[in-house]
């Protein structure tokens, strides 16, 4: 497997340049969600939230897009149970 860096934001108007990670801990992931570390360990079993276990450890990522295609596809349904 190839080695992926971290994609990088630039900010003109603050005039500088910020990493932004490919993958986040599932604590990090918690963070965005308001939920529990335990929930998003249930999302990642669940297959619901793709997550991809890292290194020798076998450490859990989850990355930027993959929660990113979540939280629209939460929006999409929330929006269906609308009726919008």
């Amino acid at each position: 497997m190839p080695f992926v860096p971290a994609r990088i934001d630039t900010h003109p108007e603050a005039g500088f340049v910020a990493e932004r990670p490919r993958f986040l801990q599932p604590a990090e992931v918690a963070d965005v969600l308001n939920v529990t570390v335990s929930q998003v360990y249930t999302l990642m079993r669940s297959g619901q939230l793709p997550a991809v276990k890292i290194g020798k450890r076998g450490v859990w990522r989850v990355s930027v897009e993959a929660l990113e295609a979540y939280i629209v596809e939460l929006e999409r349904e929330a929006r269906a149970r609308r009726g919008a």
